[in-house]
This record gives C-alpha cells, structure tokens and sequence, in this order.
C-alpha cells in the first residue's frame, strides 16, 4: 500500500522528490499512512473538494479489505 500511495503521490506533484509515506500500525487502527508533500504541493494532493484525497484513502481501504485489514491515510 505504501508504494501505491508513493507512485499516487508522486505522479501528481511539481517536487516528487519531496514526497515521504511512513506507514505505522496501530491495533485499532490497523495500518496508518502519513503521506507528506512539499507546501505548495498539498493543494495537487488534496484536490478540489478534497476529491484526489478522497479517491486515494478508497483505494487504500479497498486494497486493506483485500488483505483482510484496516488502513487510513492522513496527508500532513
């Protein structure tokens, strides 16, 4: 899942360079990304509405369910 959210991340963004995902796990959480972009870069994660970021975390969900856990991600 961390790759994806990389490759995501990076496809999109002026400074790809910039773009860090940790991934932790909690127990009741499951796995956590933190996904961190340069400042002038948030607004390309983000996207209008809020629509890139909201298509990123179903995807992660989605490939979660598959592997039979929980996953969020939190762009910082």
């Amino acid at each position: 899942m961390k790759e994806l959210v990389e490759f995501i991340a990076k496809s999109l963004v002026n400074a790809p360079d910039d773009v860090v995902v940790t991934e932790e796990t909690s127990e009741e959480n499951g796995i956590v990304l933190k996904l961190q972009v340069a400042d002038e870069d948030k607004g390309r994660i983000i996207g209008k509405q809020g629509r890139i970021a909201q298509a990123m975390r179903t995807l992660i969900r989605v490939k979660a369910a598959k592997a039979g856990t929980k996953a969020s991600l939190e762009i910082i």
